[in-house]
């Protein structure tokens, strides 16, 4: 038998009222302005540090280019919880079109990605920082 584990805070969010949903899209909001400003102090660090063999020019230049991917994410991510926040709007306004229940499920989709987005975020930071110092 296989047995599934879910997280309870996600659990409990998905029943609480529409505002409690609407302050952690709004939380969700925050952490992506402040991953931002990391991505900035990042590049910032690695264009102050010279890599000085090839393999270290290349590793650099990975670093770089996953930096640019994360920012495009957090475009994306944005959009996405600020049309999520329109909807909540609407249904908040008696909106009869859009259901509670897939506005919940939609919500829980986002969370999801965040955190897998967040833990994957802090892998590359620890990569960024072990590879500054190494240079």
């Amino acid at each position: 038998m296989e047995t599934t584990h879910t997280n309870p805070k996600t659990e409990l969010l998905l029943g609480a009222g529409l505002n409690v949903l609407h302050f952690e899209s709004k939380e969700w909001l925050e952490n992506l302005a402040f991953w931002k400003d990391e991505t900035r102090f990042f590049e910032d660090l690695l264009s102050k540090k010279t890599p000085i063999t090839e393999q270290q020019k290349e590793h650099a230049d990975m670093l770089r280019e996953l930096d640019q991917i994360h920012k495009d994410l957090f475009e994306d991510f944005q959009q996405v919880i600020m049309k999520h926040e329109r909807k909540l709007s609407k249904i908040e306004n008696g909106d009869q079109q859009i259901s509670d229940s897939n506005f919940r499920e939609e919500h829980r989709k986002i969370k999801e990605r965040i955190t897998t987005f967040e833990n994957n975020f802090r892998s590359f930071k620890k990569i960024v920082f072990s590879f500054a110092k190494s240079l």
